[in-house]
Order: structure tokens, then sequence, then C-alpha cells
């Protein structure tokens, strides 16, 4: 189905819930109905959000990437594409209602992942909202380990939104089945957790409380607050005596404005020039693409960049009606997924010699640049390319792009595959050291034909 009316519904067949009886499908937070060959997604969101607007600057460009812990179907961050802020929603897998494969048949960013005591795929100061709604992240024995990772990724006057328990304790929650026994230590001991991370709230409402990270460390060191607290500031990310990193632009301007960590030389062996003549490679290549894939039509939407770089293709692909994936190889000496967040764009780290954490049949199309030469004395083609095939939806598109001895080893495994694909020029002719790999599986395989 295209974009936009798979926001709100999505064919049954297409999600494997087999163990589900359709009734079961509908709860809070997310009451998906099933309706005949459909599921039919929540619109419930809107008045909560409205709420949020009050609380958090969503409107205006100041928030622009978010998290959302615990997602659901992903329906808080749809609300919020309405306000011009792409969210990575992650919920955990669950075979009996797999909330991220129904997240991303709907078009919305989303991975298989939990809060954790492990660090989440993403880099340092990437997100400039973290949500948590019924996540149930506070009241456990890991709970600075928790909001640790929340204030490693939250970008320096960042927003921390929790709702429900045990926020506001004193509230009824029907809903989760929890009397109030024990809420007020649970608050009282998150509270002391904030205190520590130098956090300061700014707005409470209801079942809703909203912290910000601060943009600096100096008060905090003024006041001497982290040295009474030795076990947290031995861990807690320190802040420079500047806007960590150095300050974004609003969006949409942040998208094609020079990254902070490029602009004061954090990441090594990226000069400033260098970033500017990939964005303008990038633009000639995506329109270029547009000969070869129809990208306006609503066709395609899921879009996973499986080796970005700047972040470059993304940026290029914003005028169309997609979202992108900006995966950066976790082999890689140079760390750019961190730059990719400071354009306002979202992504992961992977290893493409494992497996993507995501269901299968869940992204349209697939650009892998030079990924296939920088595996080639690893895992090889064969595996990435089967990991592609788990990924990608039927009748989708792929664009393989790599030296040309490279691509005709990938043609091969392609055709095995079954795939339609063609070799063909990039947009630099014939002379180019590298060629492109089209895969459109929308056409019929010639030797199989529909």
């Amino acid at each position: 189905m295209a974009w936009p009316a798979r926001r709100d519904r999505a064919w049954y067949a297409n999600v494997e819930l087999p163990p589900l009886a359709p009734a079961k499908l509908a709860g809070p937070p997310d009451p998906v109905r099933a309706r005949g060959d459909w599921l039919v997604f929540p619109k419930g969101v809107g008045t909560y959000v409205e709420q949020l607007a009050g609380m958090v600057p969503l409107r205006g460009g100041e928030v622009r990437t978010a998290l959302d812990v615990g997602c659901g179907v992903a329906s808080f961050g749809d609300y919020l594409l309405n306000y011009g802020i792409l969210t990575m929603s992650i919920d955990r897998r669950n075979r009996h209602k797999a909330q991220v494969q129904l997240a991303l048949e709907r078009g919305l960013p989303a991975m298989i992942g939990a809060l954790g005591v492990r660090r989440l795929p993403y880099p340092t100061r990437s997100f400039d909202m973290v949500h948590c709604a019924g996540c149930l992240v506070p009241g456990n024995s890991h709970d600075e380990l928790y909001m640790l990772e929340i204030d490693r990724l939250l970008r320096p006057g960042g927003y921390l939104v929790l709702a429900m328990p045990p926020i506001s304790w004193k509230t009824q929650y029907d809903d989760l089945n929890r009397t109030a026994k024990g809420m007020p230590g649970e608050q009282i001991a998150l509270e002391e957790i904030v205190k520590k991370l130098c956090w300061s709230k700014v707005s409470e409402n209801g079942t809703i409380t909203v912290w910000r990270k601060p943009i600096n460390h100096i008060q905090c060191e003024q006041d001497a607050k982290l040295l009474r607290y030795v076990n947290t500031s031995m861990c807690l990310t320190r802040l420079p005596r500047d806007i960590a990193g150095g300050a974004v632009e609003k969006w949409p301007e942040r998208l094609t404005a020079i990254p902070p960590r490029i602009a004061s030389g954090e990441t090594k062996e990226m000069p400033i020039q260098t970033y500017k003549l990939d964005s303008l490679d990038w633009k000639k290549r995506v329109d270029f693409y547009r000969a070869y894939l129809n990208l306006s039509d609503g066709s395609y939407r899921n879009v996973m960049d499986m080796n970005a770089g700047f972040g470059g293709f993304a940026a290029a692909m914003s005028e169309y009606p997609v979202w992108v994936m900006n995966v950066v190889p976790a082999n890689l000496t140079d760390n750019t997924l961190g730059i990719i967040y400071e354009r306002g764009l979202i992504g992961t780290y992977m290893d493409w010699c494992e497996s993507f954490s995501t269901y299968p049949r869940t992204y349209d199309v697939l650009h892998a640049n030079g990924v296939f030469s920088l595996y080639m004395d690893t895992c090889g083609i064969p595996y990435i390319m089967l990991e592609m095939d788990r990924i990608l939806r039927p009748g989708g598109a792929a664009i393989i792009r790599d030296a040309p001895d490279v691509v005709h080893k990938v043609k091969d495994a392609a055709d095995r595959l079954h795939w339609h694909s063609e070799i063909v020029d990039t947009e630099n002719g014939g002379l180019d050291p590298e060629k492109l790999l089209i895969v459109d599986n929308s056409l019929p395989f010639p030797d199989h034909p529909a």
C-alpha cells in the first residue's frame, strides 16, 4: 500500500500473527483493530501529543530527532510527523504482538530494541527528546544505568518525557493494574537520580513529567553536586563548558548546515570541504536514481542506506515521501553516525555479518554503497545478499553501488535469488570506476513471467 494510506491500515496477511486471535489485538496502549483483511491503527494519541506540545517546544524545529522507548505500533512517532519530528521507535521482540513489525508496516521508523543494561546502538548526543510512556523503566535495580543511558543519548538541552507510573503516583492507573503501594518511593528514587544527572524539571502535568538535560555542567560543578554523588559522577558523561559538540541549527536548516562534530574538528580526517563535496555528489546521484525508481508516488516508504557515510544519500532523499534508516557499519574507523544525527536524520550501527534487528519484509528500498567491498574478506557476498533478501519487501527495490568486478559477483547472487536486476553505468558514465546494480522486484523475472 502506498504512503500515506499505510499510516492508517495494513493488510492483516502481511504480518505474521498466527498465534494471535484478532480480538486480542485490541488493548492499551495501542488498540489495533482487525477489520476483515485489514489491521486498522489507532488515532488516539493526538490529544496526548497536543498536551505535550504545551510542555516541550515541539514546534519551531528545536526538537527534530526523538527516541520513543516501548513504542507500541509507533502511534506517538506517527503523530510527531505533523511537527516535523523524526522518531526512532523501539520495542521488544514479541511473537504475540509484533509491534515493531506493525510500525514498519505503517511506514514508520522502528527497530527491535529495549532500554537495558547494555547501550543502545546509537551515538552519544543523538536525540533531542526521549519519550517513555508506560515503559516501566523506573522501579527496578537498574534505574541509574537506564537513566545514564538516556543521559548519554540526549543532546545537551534535550528533553526526557516520562508518562505513567511512578509519575504523579496519586493518579489512578487502572489500565496497568498497579496499586499505589511503593510508588511514592519509586518516584522519590527517580527524582534523586535526576538530581545526580543535574537535570531540571521543566514541567509536570497530570501523568506527564518533563526534565531537561543541561547544556553544560558549569552550574553543577559550582554547586558541587556531582561530588556528592560519586557513584553516578564517575560514569556521567561530562559536558564541556560550551554546548557539548556545539549547538545544532533548528530544523530544517540543520540538514544542510555544517554539523558541529565536523565544524569543531571533533571528528578527525573529515574536513568541511569533504563534507560539502559529499552532499553535492549525493544530490547528483539521487537525481540519477530517479531514472530507475519512482520515488515520488508513495510506492516506497521505508528506505535503508546500508553504508551511510555522512548521510548524504538520506539528505538528498528528503524531498521525497520516504524516511531513511542510515546504517554505519560498526567495523569502520570513521564513525559518522553522530554527524548523521546532527543533520536531523536517524540511524544505527550495524555489522553486516550479523542479522539486522528487524522483522522480515520490512524495507521497500535498500541502498548498498561499497558494502560488498567492505565485507568481501569476512562474511562475503552470499551472506549479505541473504540478509538483504530477508529484509526486503516483496516487490521491493535495491541499488548496489560498487567496483565493477564486485557488482558482477553480486549480480550472479541476485540471479540465484530470482531478483530482477541489471548492471548499468553510474551518473558519470562508462568511465566511472563504479557500476550500479539496479534491482526492481516489482517487475516479472524474465524466466518466470507473472
